[in-house]
């Protein structure tokens, strides 16, 4: 039986006193597991049959779960996923970090745990993740080229019977995709997909029909194309051989109503690449801004390439509390609008600002949590290493009529020396808000030596936050630590802990 809730959304079991760490389970199953790694006091393994279900278990309400690798828990009432995420805050920081915390805060869920994000990315591809029953549907599965990808084969005796079931057996088919000649049109095979990719299997993709992560605006936007791609023989990418036309469609929709699409293509077609658009536009006239972007490359980034403007005015504009932002193609923005502003609230009440004090914003990408901050702060400085982010935070600080912000671009170890906090000031308040790896350890050494009263460190990895904080408790002191779920239906936790310079009240 499956006793209790690990981390990362894996659950465990102890066998002969040896703890099994266990994917596609919950609490109160009794599974079979194929143990992949068996080390001498520990090991993992995935669940492969079920012979009882978790009290705890309700259906889950998307017909791609146990399939897309999103989600995960959708098995699990909010209320309980909930409950692990507190639960894995405390036993890293009690683990990991090994200082004196206060007590936890109770963890800040989500009032939607549908149609929260207002970004997502799907991605074409000329090889379609198929399921059991589709393989089934074909003429002659076994003399087809149908291929049991990496792990599918744990899958194939979990009943079906149960809407329980963790994993949809599946298997994957790739036909190859034969070029006709011509600038964009190669023909469309049984295999290709608009989705998402599969979990561990690069170059596989997972047909998406409807999302719930998103207003069903997605649904709209996605399906319509693939359906124009199907009618007009257009190729979907090959991540392998590095063919085909169509690569990826980003999706941005605001709470404003403002509403941002970039399709990404493998190179120019300027007759086809046109009926596209023109296409997009008339079966989705709410888009208000609508770009293409031209990637010949083999990976998919596309921070290093210049979207083009099709329509509208190449951005949109999103809204927290009454402080709004422009985001570009290229912008990093909180993909969950309603709790990012419960998140920079919390941040703010944590800063404790009268109006007097100096305020460093350290990985401050496009500037929103300075800004959030901003009416109660003396002076905000934000230093980000990305330096098209920090062209972004100063129109945004325009934007908003703030005048005492100023933002660099560069390393904050390099650039906060003695002569700019000559400049500048030394800072009262630090907010710190790194990527999951975590602050680097010169970037802790600097923080020591800057000596500032407060720190708010606010982090996606409570992993690696734990780690930084055992490191800062050589000064500081934690006062106050407040999960916050950005996430329903994942793993992924948010954390915002509070730092006091200690000896200072």
């Amino acid at each position: 039986m499956v006793t209790g809730y690990a981390a990362e959304g894996k659950s465990l079991a102890k066998i002969d006193g040896k703890v099994i760490f266990i994917a596609g389970a919950v609490p109160g199953d009794v599974v079979d597991v194929f143990v992949s790694t068996n080390k001498k006091d520990w090991g993992e393994g995935t669940a492969t049959h079920f012979y009882e279900l978790s009290a705890e278990r309700e259906q889950p309400f998307c017909q791609h779960f146990g399939t897309c690798g999103g989600c995960k828990w959708q098995m699990l009432p909010y209320l309980k996923q909930l409950e692990y995420k507190q639960q894995e805050v405390a036993q890293n920081f009690r683990r990991i970090g090994k200082i004196d915390l206060p007590n936890m805060l109770p963890i800040v869920g989500g009032d939607a745990t549908k149609y929260y994000r207002n970004k997502l990315e799907f991605t074409f591809s000329n090889k379609r993740y198929l399921s059991k029953e589709e393989i089934k549907s074909l003429p002659n599965p076994s003399k087809g080229g149908a291929l049991v990808p990496e792990g599918g084969s744990l899958f194939q005796n979990i009943e079906q019977s149960t809407h329980a079931t963790q994993q949809t057996p599946i298997i994957s088919q790739s036909l190859p995709v034969p070029p006709l000649g011509g600038r964009g049109a190669f023909p469309l095979e049984q295999s290709g997909a608009l989705g998402f990719h599969v979990p561990r299997i690069f170059d596989k993709i997972i047909e998406i029909q409807e999302c719930f992560l998103m207003d069903d605006v997605n649904n709209e936007i996605r399906n319509n194309i693939r359906d124009f791609a199907e009618e007009n023989n257009y190729s979907f990418y090959d991540i392998k051989q590095h063919t085909g036309w169509l690569r990826n469609i980003m999706i941005r929709y605001c709470s404003t109503g403002e509403l941002m699409v970039n399709i990404v293509l493998g190179f120019d077609d300027e007759k086809e690449r046109n009926r596209l658009l023109d296409f997009v536009l008339t079966k989705v006239p709410s888009i208000t801004t609508l770009l293409y972007t031209i990637n010949p490359k083999w990976n998919d980034t596309i921070y290093d390439l210049t979207p083009q403007v099709y329509s509208g005015k190449g951005f949109v504009v999103e809204q927290l509390e009454d402080f709004q932002f422009k985001i570009g193609p290229k912008s990093f923005f909180q993909t969950n609008t309603k709790q990012a502003e419960k998140l920079y609230r919390i941040t703010r009440d944590f800063a404790g600002l009268t109006g007097t004090e100096i305020v460093y914003d350290l990985y401050c990408g496009t500037g929103s949590i300075g800004i959030f901050l901003s009416k109660l702060a003396k002076k905000i400085i934000g230093v980000e290493v990305i330096a098209e982010a920090i062209e972004d935070a100063k129109q945004n600080a325009a934007l908003n009529n703030i005048a005492h912000a100023e933002f660099f671009a560069g390393d904050v170890i390099k650039i906060c020396d003695d002569k700019f906090f000559a400049q500048h000031g030394k800072p009262d308040v630090v907010i710190t808000d790194p990527p999951r790896p975590g602050m680097h350890e010169k970037l802790v050494i600097k923080l020591l030596e800057m000596a500032a009263p407060k720190i708010v460190y606010v982090s996606c990895n409570t992993a690696t936050q734990a780690r930084d904080l055992a490191l800062l408790s050589e000064k500081y002191a934690v006062e106050k630590i407040q999960p916050v779920d950005m996430f329903p239906h994942t793993h992924h936790i948010e954390c915002v802990v509070l730092l006091r310079l200690k000896g200072r009240a």
